[in-house]
């Protein structure tokens, strides 16, 4: 649910309240405000060198079947082949699941990776390495990430938020582990817009009922008087005075969806619809990487009824995110990555289900300064391990940085002071550059 925040009290304002009214958007579980990502943005390397790409990495999480989504294998034995069988594409001679019609119809804007895989097949382990592009076998047993997301990465680069809206660089929608940023620094974990309220000017979105913008839009407007009436701006730095503008002013509207023609809304559906609406507003209103989570995809029993509660829903968001994106002319800024922590075994299991299967693993793009439209690598007979060349995370990785035009070659000093390049061993995925 959307809540808004207590007001200041009384005719002054002192360092402290000010303070405290200022906290506006706490980043993950800091305590970091609003003027304080503003303050880093501005003694960002990299500040003035904006760009207006960005990714919007749809995460399914559970680990989504790679056989049911995107690689339906009607060709191999009964046991290993799609269960909700197949859909033709757009494509010359490309299926998808049966399950996503919508998604199939607009193919000719999609690339689907058939060969991405990689070695981690824990739920932890492999998040992190699909999240930060290295393996960290520790985190199956909960420890803490030890490298930074793309997603921080990309704030790091650009700066903590837009020069130009102020708007957070890099947004979650909801939290996936190993989404922040390591060792790189609190300024550049994700905005976190369902996070809870720590401060009487906490911004708490609760995107589970992402359609009630209204309570929000009163509480701001009761902010604004209260403003008005008190004097607050009064003395405040510039940073602060921006932390202002973003959350008083135009930059709010991103977050309003009562703003949309109702029948771009119902295009998208609820729920996870109106997620992927609202990462496409943030997206141009400056955010540079906006992370969504949709969990269930753990399918180690009855895969075919959790494939037939789930997919319908991902493919009307997804298909509504791709046409809108294309009606927009936003298709060459604004790529979509669908993936999740690793595939599905490929032998249904004795509980009509699949287990992790980390060695062939779900991919697909969607717009972005790619060439799209097509297949990317081959599985093997059964949707075993990759028949053609393997596409790794650390690719995904550097297929991302191009994207968002972040140097492969970028480097920062870890925790220990040592200068760490952020990709190793990727490649840009050929075929798409």
């Amino acid at each position: 649910m959307l809540s808004v925040f207590g007001r200041a009290k009384g005719h002054h304002c002192d360092g402290k309240r000010r303070r405290d009214f200022l906290k506006v958007g706490v980043l993950g579980a800091t305590g970091f405000s609003l003027s304080d990502l503003l303050r880093s943005r501005a003694t960002a390397d990299v500040a003035t060198r904006a760009s207006d790409t960005s990714v919007v990495w749809l995460w399914l999480g559970g680990g989504a079947t790679h056989v049911e989504t995107f690689d339906p294998k009607m060709s191999a034995p009964s046991e290993y082949r799609s269960v909700v069988g197949e859909v033709p594409t757009s494509l010359p001679g490309v299926s998808i699941g049966g399950l996503f019609p919508r998604m199939a119809a607009l193919s000719e804007h999609m690339t689907f990776v058939r060969s991405f895989a990689h070695e981690n097949s824990g739920h932890g382990g492999g998040t992190h390495y699909v999240m930060t592009g290295y393996d960290f076998a520790p985190a199956d047993q909960g420890l803490s990430p030890a490298k930074p997301s793309f997603g921080s990465i990309a704030a790091r680069y650009r700066g903590a938020s837009n020069a130009q809206t102020g708007i957070p660089t890099y947004v979650r929608l909801n939290g996936t582990y190993a989404d922040g940023s390591a060792w790189l620094g609190t300024a550049y974990n994700p905005f976190d817009v369902s996070g809870d309220s720590r401060n009487n000017m906490t911004l708490r979105l609760g995107l589970d009922r992402v359609s009630d913008r209204r309570s929000l839009l009163h509480g701001l407007d009761r902010v604004n008087r209260e403003v008005d009436r008190t004097g607050l701006m009064r003395g405040l730095d510039s940073f602060e005075t921006q932390a202002f503008d973003m959350v008083l002013g135009r930059s709010k509207n991103a977050f309003d969806l009562e703003r949309e023609d109702p029948r771009v809304r119902a295009k998208y559906g609820p729920g996870l619809g109106d997620q992927m609406l609202l990462a496409r507003r943030l997206c141009e209103a400056g955010a540079g990487f906006v992370t969504i989570h949709t969990g269930g995809w753990d399918m180690h029993g009855q895969i075919e009824a959790g494939c037939k509660n789930l997919c319908p829903q991902i493919d009307q968001a997804v298909a509504a995110f791709i046409d809108d994106v294309a009606q927009r002319g936003q298709s060459k800024r604004i790529l979509l990555v669908v993936t999740g922590e690793f595939g599905r075994t490929p032998r249904i299991n004795g509980n009509a289900g699949r287990d992790h299967w980390a060695p062939l693993s779900t991919l697909a793009f969607a717009h972005g300064n790619f060439r799209q439209g097509q297949v990317i690598g081959e599985s093997n007979s059964k949707a075993e391990v990759p028949k053609t060349k393997r596409i790794s995370p650390q690719d995904l990785m550097a297929t991302v940085f191009h994207h968002l035009g972040i140097d492969p070659a970028l480097h920062y000093l870890d925790a220990a002071g040592r200068p760490t390049s952020m990709i190793t061993a990727g490649q840009p995925i050929r075929e798409m550059i």
